[in-house]
């Protein structure tokens, strides 16, 4: 059977299935890479979740807990991940914020700006922190995949933005509520390439019931970081900051859900 696989948005094949194998196993195609078949239907998915193709050993390093994990190893998980990626990370946050704030100073038309680019950003950005979470290398450059899929990432910007206005009008706590349940929309996306924004909302609000106060702590963990960084480096350590968080928050994400971490 012919494989075709993508790398960072390349596509290459076909090529027979002893060679995807080989690629697996000597490092050709990485877990998140995406691959394709002719029984797979019209979407691709991430190698990872192909049966086999990275072996037992490498779905036994992405198996969760079904979140059971405490919140200070999945932190101290992070920093570990993190070694030797500190300085791609924090580029990819500077990159980021270089477009954010130049999109926001567009005379006229910022706010329509900043709706276009903010859900494939925050999708981009999600692919890249999970692999990092996953033991991947960080790509500066993958914080642009969430263009791939612009239409979807804006889509689900757009209502979970509404979503949580709708319920803050009722209160803050039930907004709050509404957000935490929403947070793990962007990593189920970026391992289901082919998914809906409304049901990776679904199966974001599924996943985090029952573990939205235990994600409200590990914000809350973060609190004090953030306070040294605004009134020590200014605002500057906020390029570290950043990756941290966001890569406790892919591993809140795998260990919460180990049938999507294979």
């Amino acid at each position: 059977m012919d494989w075709y696989y993508a790398i960072n948005g390349q596509q290459q094949g076909p090529v027979p299935e002893k060679t995807i194998r080989e690629l697996a196993a000597t490092g050709g195609i990485g877990p998140d890479d995406l691959v394709w078949n002719a029984d797979m239907g019209g979407e691709w998915a991430r190698a990872a979740s192909v049966a086999g193709l990275f072996g037992e050993a490498a779905a036994s390093t992405r198996a969760g807990t079904g979140g059971s994990t405490l919140n200070r190893d999945l932190m101290r998980q992070a920093r570990e991940c993190l070694t030797g990626n500190w300085g791609a990370a924090a580029l990819a946050f500077l990159v980021m914020f270089a477009i954010t704030s130049a999109a926001s100073w567009i005379p006229g038309i910022n706010i329509i700006a900043m709706l276009l680019i903010t859900g494939p950003l925050n999708l981009g950005v999600s692919i890249l922190f999970l692999g990092v979470a996953r033991g991947n290398t960080a790509e500066v450059g993958r914080i642009f995949d969430g263009f791939k899929w612009f239409g979807t990432a804006l889509l689900a910007y757009f209502l979970m933005s509404l979503f949580v206005f709708l319920w803050s009008i009722l209160l803050v706590i039930p907004g709050i509520v509404a957000s935490l349940s929403y947070s793990m929309t962007y990593f189920i996306m970026a391992d289901n390439p082919g998914i809906t924004a409304m049901d990776a909302i679904g199966r974001s609000k599924e996943m985090m019931l029952g573990s939205r106060w235990r994600l409200f702590c590990l914000y809350c963990r973060f609190i004090g970081w953030f306070l040294l960084v605004i009134f020590l480096t200014f605002g500057v350590g906020m390029l570290w900051l950043g990756p941290y968080m966001q890569t406790s928050l892919a591993r809140f994400y795998d260990d919460l859900a180990p049938e999507q971490a294979v």
